[in-house]
């Protein structure tokens, strides 16, 4: 009977205990429990969200404050010295037509306006592929003056270069009859092909046509004595390509509407490409048809001689090379671990994010105030920009006659291998949302179809949405870019606005990741990402931290500039305030100067930095009293780890090959 009594009692115990842990763990799951808001669009920022500086921007020096040690760089791409202007009258002409996106068509015009100097030649206006009138665009513009204003350029590079809108009726009827020699050209040309091949070419004709379709015409960087080309370039692309007043007043806007809350905002550009995707061997990142799509993309550039390699790579080896993109994911918990708290502003850059906007949910659900320019802009100020435009008729889609079973067993079997997706299982229908879209045809064909007059019409639009993007970025307290350095050479919107940012005001907070770091760092705590250790977060902040000051812009003059000038127009196109603190010159191997090699300021510029400097130091401070929550990424049970050292990762990839 006592046995009984005892068993009874451990059994009571075991249900109290039992009820006790139940009560417990429902208490601690409310206390820490976290909203899970359903996605949906944001039309602009929530209601809730309001100024709190009556406009005035409040900034946290440790987020936003600038970079002092980079504070001495100042913008001067005035010519130096020997620099004469054109002549008033040429009787060689070199036209143009360029392909490719935005940051292709920025680069390309500089280019030209390079060779065009030292070719002694006129240059007539250039003719952008994507915003010709056969592109569907307003009658109301021609192709350059659909983003930029053809007056600025003509005006402020007419002691450079002699520009004409069209050719003289004598030669124009000579291109209409194909008379007129043409060339297409690479952005690793140097000067010498221009002198050697195309200038006896251009005093025999008188004229010429270059066709640029990747991105440049003149290798990035040039011969020692070619400094001021090198500023001339800068002077085209900071100072000449303005936009047409239009974009220039949305973007203002944009910009004020952001300002308008008494917060500063941070600009991302994810850099997902479908291009670039296919370039670099990421599609394994994606899912589904997205993954098809790159693998089809990358297929047609072997078969084109764009890309030399082979079709399946692993893409997961490509990201620790730090090849690939950073997924909005991966920046926006770098973002918190740096100390950005979840009501940060952060404006998304960028017309075409491949995969959409599902794969910024991520991102959003860390940062509520995440923007574009569509929660920015209305539907009436975006058709104002295009101008008035003839409707077109949407591409309907069109079911394919049917096969019998005999045909589609046939045709599978000769197929052989490529890149599309297995047959659907039998008896499985094709939904018709699996074939709607712009990658229905994946479905049916191997082959891409032509793109549609809609199609067309789309891809000029995406130029004035990025020139929106551009402003938007270059006025940003911070940038942090998702893609920059390509392996393949093309240019990138990152890194024309962060050299444009360089140019402008290089001690602004322009973050400069080491993705192949980045990787390295992610896959120490793959299991404890959104829980990281301490030692961990510090890392990250060293990393990023350093990214933004001296070494970034080593890496940066490393791997960047070699491909594209614009990005990274350090020493030629700066020069430095004199100071009492010493300047590290850094050398590369080549013995070319890496950084502190800039010209000293002039000195009616070291005096109007001394004014602006006495009224900064009037302006009041928020650091002690920062309007921002804690880092919440922060393992406290860890600190006593102590401060791991982050230059052992920055050591292992300081000769990293940007080939590599």
């Amino acid at each position: 009977m006592a046995f009984i009594t005892k068993i009874k009692w451990v059994v009571l115990s075991v249900i109290t205990l039992s009820l006790a842990s139940i009560i417990i763990h429902l208490s601690l799951a409310k206390f820490w429990a976290v909203n899970i808001v359903q996605y949906k669009a944001m039309p602009s920022l929530p209601e809730n969200f309001v100024p709190t500086s009556g406009g005035q921007v409040i900034k946290n020096k440790k987020l936003w404050g600038s970079i002092q040690s980079l504070e001495a760089l100042q913008p001067y791409a005035n010519a130096r010295s020997n620099y004469s202007a054109p002549k008033d009258q040429s009787n060689r002409f070199i036209y143009a037509k360029v392909f490719g996106g935005f940051a292709n068509i920025r680069s390309s015009i500089c280019d030209l306006v390079a060779v065009a100097r030292f070719l002694n030649a006129t240059l007539i206006i250039p003719e952008i592929q994507e915003s010709t009138r056969s592109k569907g665009i307003s009658s109301m513009f021609n192709s350059f003056s659909y983003i930029y204003n053809v007056d600025q350029f003509i005006a402020y590079l007419k002691n450079d270069v002699n520009i004409a809108r069209t050719l003289p009726e004598g030669l124009m009827e000579r291109r209409r009859k194909n008379e007129i020699p043409s060339f297409k050209t690479t952005s690793s040309a140097s000067p010498d092909f221009y002198l050697d091949q195309i200038l006896p070419k251009l005093k025999q004709s008188k004229v010429i046509g270059l066709i640029i379709t990747n991105g440049g015409a003149l290798q990035s960087i040039l011969p020692p004595g070619m400094e001021d080309i090198q500023r001339l370039r800068c002077r085209v692309a900071f100072h000449a390509l303005e936009f047409r007043p239009e974009i220039q007043r949305l973007g203002r806007r944009m910009v004020h509407k952001l300002r308008a809350y008494g917060q500063p905002f941070l600009v991302y550009h994810p850099g997902l490409l479908r291009d670039t995707l296919a370039y670099n061997g990421c599609g394994e990142l994606f899912q589904d048809v997205h993954t098809e799509l790159i693998q089809h993309r990358r297929a047609q550039m072997i078969k084109d001689k764009i890309l030399k390699g082979e079709l399946n790579v692993n893409s997961h080896l490509q990201r620790d090379k730090g090849l690939c993109p950073l997924m909005p994911e991966e920046v926006g918990i770098l973002l918190r671990v740096m100390g950005y708290p979840a009501k940060t502003i952060i404006y998304v850059a960028g017309s075409e994010t491949f995969g959409g906007q599902r794969v910024l949910i991520p991102l959003r659900a860390m940062f509520t105030n995440t923007v574009d320019h569509t929660s920015l802009c209305s539907e009436r100020e975006l058709s104002e920009l295009f101008g008035p435009e003839t409707s077109l008729i949407p591409k309907s889609y069109r079911a394919p006659p049917a096969k019998s079973q005999k045909v589609l067993t046939d045709e599978w079997k000769r197929a052989g291998p490529r890149p599309r997706p297995l047959p659907p299982p039998p008896d499985r229908p094709i939904y018709q949302h699996e074939k709607e879209g712009w990658y229905a045809w994946i479905t049916e064909t191997p082959i891409e179809p032509d793109p549609s007059p809609l199609d067309l019409r789309m891809r000029a639009h995406r130029l004035l949405w990025d020139a929106l993007d551009y402003i938007v970025s270059l006025e940003a307290d911070a940038f942090f870019p998702g893609f920059n350095n390509d392996a393949s050479g093309w240019p990138d919107f990152s890194s024309l606005v962060m050299g444009h940012r360089l140019y402008e005001t290089a001690a602004s907070r322009t973050y400069r990741p080491d993705r192949k770091v980045v990787a390295e760092l992610f896959n120490i705590t793959r299991e404890n990402m959104y829980h990281p250790k301490h030692n961990w977060t510090i890392l990250v902040q060293e990393h990023l931290n350093r990214s933004l000051a001296e070494e970034g812009l080593i890496r940066q003059s490393l791997l960047s500039k070699p491909a594209v000038f614009l990005s990274h127009p350090l020493p030629e196109c700066s020069c430095r305030i004199a100071s009492s603190k010493v300047v590290n010159h850094v050398r590369g191997q080549n013995g070319r100067y890496l950084y502190g090699d800039e010209d000293q300021c002039p000195k009616w510029m070291q005096r109007a930095n001394m004014a602006g400097s006495v009224l900064k130091e009037g302006t009041k401070s928020e650091d002690d009293e920062p309007d921002y929550e804690s880092n919440d990424f922060v393992d406290e049970s860890d600190k006593s780890e102590g401060k791991t050292n982050q230059s052992q990762i920055w050591d292992q990839d300081e000769e990293m090959d940007p080939n590599d």
